[in-house]
This record gives C-alpha cells, sequence and structure tokens, in this order.
C-alpha cells in the first residue's frame, strides 16, 4: 500500500493533466484481471462482477489535483499564474514546482513572491499580499525576458504541478501535498486487492470509479453505470477546529456543502463500521463537495454516500496516517460484501 501511495502521490496529475496518473491506474487494475475502460471525459471505471448483476454499486475517488496555469510570461521571465482547484495562495509561496509544455517538456521552478527579499525590500515582502498578482514562478533556466521564456517553449496555458514532498515516515504517517484524493485513490485499489486476492465476489456487482475533474466541480457527473443504485465517494476527511475527523480513523460523513447524504445509506455504514470494529467517526463539512454531490447535481438518482480517510490541512501540505487509510479500506470492504 505505501509503494502504490507513494508513486500516485509523486506522479503530477493537476486537474487536466491526467494521462500520466490515469495509465498508472489502469496498469494497477489490469494486473489484478480487473476489466476497465475509460470514458470520454478521460475517467476510468474497473469493474468487479458480483451476485446480484440486476443491481450495481459505484465507488469513487478522483485523481485530479490542484495545481496551477500559466497565466502571464512577465518581461522579467518569470511566469504568473491561475489556480486549478481551491486554495489559499499563500499555501504555495515557496513550493517546488514543475511547468509541463504542450509539447510535454518540463521545466522546474519555484513560486516566490514577487516582493521576496528583505535585503531588497524591507519588511514590505512580509506585509505584501499573497494572491496571482504577487506570486510569481521562477523557472530553473537562464531567462531574463519574456522572448527567452517563449523560446523554451512555456506558453500561456501551460499546466504546472505542484512539488508534493511526500515523506511516508517508519510509524505510518504520510505527509505530502495531494493526499486529497490519492490516499482515496490508494484505498479504491486496497478494496479492489483484497477482493481479488482473496477471491471474494461482491455482494452487487461493484465498479471503481477514479475521476479526473473533481477539483473544478464536474467529476463524476456523466457516464455513471446505469445500473448504479448506491453511489459511495471515497475522499479526504477534513481535520480541524470543530471537526471529529482525526488522522487515525475511517470518518462517514452526514452533510457537506451540497446538504445532507443519504440518511439510509450513512446508517448502514455506521452500523458496518459497529459490527466490524472499525474504528470511525461521523463528521459534517461546511465548506467541500464531492463527487457524490457532483451526480446529484447533474441528475443520477441513487443513494449517495461519502467516506474517507482524515487528512491534516486539506488544500495546504497535508497530513494523515496509514490507520485511517486501513480503518476506510476495512469499512469499504465490509460495504462491498455484507
Amino acid at each position: 500500500m505505501k509503494y502504490i501511495l507513494d508513486k500516485l502521490l509523486t506522479t503530477p496529475s493537476p486537474t487536466g493533466y491526467t494521462d500520466d496518473v490515469m495509465k498508472l491506474m489502469l496498469n494497477e487494475f489490469s494486473s489484478l484481471n480487473i476489466d476497465t475502460y475509460f470514458t470520454e471525459k478521460g475517467a476510468l471505471i474497473a469493474t468487479i462482477p458480483g451476485i446480484n448483476d440486476d443491481k450495481h454499486r459505484t465507488l469513487s475517488a478522483h485523481v485530479d489535483t490542484l495545481g496551477g496555469m500559466v497565466k502571464e510570461i512577465q518581461s522579467n521571465g518569470r511566469l504568473k499564474l491561475t489556480q486549478i482547484g481551491g486554495y489559499d495562495w499563500h499555501s504555495i509561496e515557496g513550493e517546488h514546482c514543475t511547468i509541463i509544455t504542450s509539447t510535454e517538456a518540463k521545466y522546474t521552478g519555484t513560486i516566490v513572491l514577487n516582493k521576496a527579499s528583505v535585503h531588497v525590500h524591507g519588511s514590505k515582502s512580509d506585509k505584501s499580499d499573497r494572491d496571482e498578482d504577487s506570486l510569481e514562478v521562477r523557472i530553473d533556466e537562464k531567462v531574463k525576458s519574456e522572448e527567452d521564456v517563449k523560446k523554451l517553449g512555456i506558453g500561456v496555458g501551460d499546466f504546472v504541478s505542484f512539488d508534493p514532498r511526500t515523506v511516508i515516515t517508519e510509524n505510518g504517517f504520510v505527509k505530502s501535498r495531494h493526499l486529497d484524493d490519492k490516499a482515496g485513490v490508494a484505498v479504491l485499489l486496497g478494496i479492489a486487492k483484497f477482493l481479488k486476492d482473496k477471491d471474494v465476489t461482491p455482494k452487487y456487482t461493484t465498479h471503481f470509479f477514479i475521476s479526473n475533474y473533481e477539483e473544478v466541480g464536474h467529476g463524476s457527473s456523466a457516464s455513471i453505470p446505469s445500473k448504479t443504485f448506491e453511489f459511495i465517494a471515497i475522499d479526504m476527511a477534513a481535520v480541524g477546529d470543530g471537526q471529529t475527523s482525526d488522522e487515525y480513523k475511517v470518518t462517514i460523513c452526514a452533510k457537506d456543502s451540497s446538504g445532507p447524504y443519504d440518511y439510509h445509506l450513512k446508517k448502514h455504514l455506521v452500523k458496518l463500521a459497529e459490527k466490524n470494529n472499525i474504528d470511525y467517526t461521523v463528521d459534517i463539512y461546511p465548506h467541500y463537495g464531492s463527487d457524490a454531490s457532483a451526480a446529484l447535481r447533474a441528475g443520477w438518482e441513487f443513494k449517495h454516500g461519502l467516506i474517507g480517510p482524515g487528512v491534516d490541512s486539506s488544500h495546504a501540505h497535508e497530513r494523515c496516517h496509514m490507520d485511517s487509510i486501513e480503518n476506510t479500506i476495512k469499512l469499504g470492504i465490509a460495504y462491498t460484501i455484507e
């Protein structure tokens, strides 16, 4: 599990640039002899036939992450960014990054304040707002003008991926960007691997939906298998003040900014956790949406739920513990077979 989690986290996949990580997912599901296909929008669906094929369940997780795009090439050879996904600008200051051109050339850089040096700007560097106007990408190439940058093949609309700085400690902590939601993707693989390795047939035909546009709001809005009667999104549980979520448990979400999740499905998940002695909690997220809520907004009709591992400092430099990932896998397994 640690190996695939590290591989997922260190494969760049800002929303809109997910081909490489989708190839990784295709290889992982194929190695388990699970049938897969891609949707027209680029999502991946892997299917394990169940005892009951008249009704299907779909479990989703999204592999796309926060990131940026080149908004402007400045006259000094530095880049201005536009955001992909929602995050505070201050959370990416000082971050290493990779610029990916339309020809797949890659250049490294650092996201810096335009008045970063206290020896040059004095206290102004502390008081400056961190926003799209004050933060810029310093490219690791000998460029001093807009023309120098264009000669590299860098242009407006090129993707910018943030260095995840992934570390998995010996005592089980995972420190990295993009645990939202690559920890959830690792959970889906863990569930699928258990079913195949143990030769367990799920109660209902089960689809594993890897979405690629969740961070911008429409990840699983289309192409969900038509027989789906229950849809569970597996996404990070936000740890912080006023929340019950923590880094060691699986969280069952009762409500987020889209409204309550299905009451009966939530109760079923709680009963499964208690029956199987799974360490869990129930929480509510006021500033959150998921693939499940996106699907309902798009007009899909089924019971919807949300579970996930606890992640601290969401949409910044995140941290979780392997315990929460393992507890989420255990609940997902119980759900698919009972």
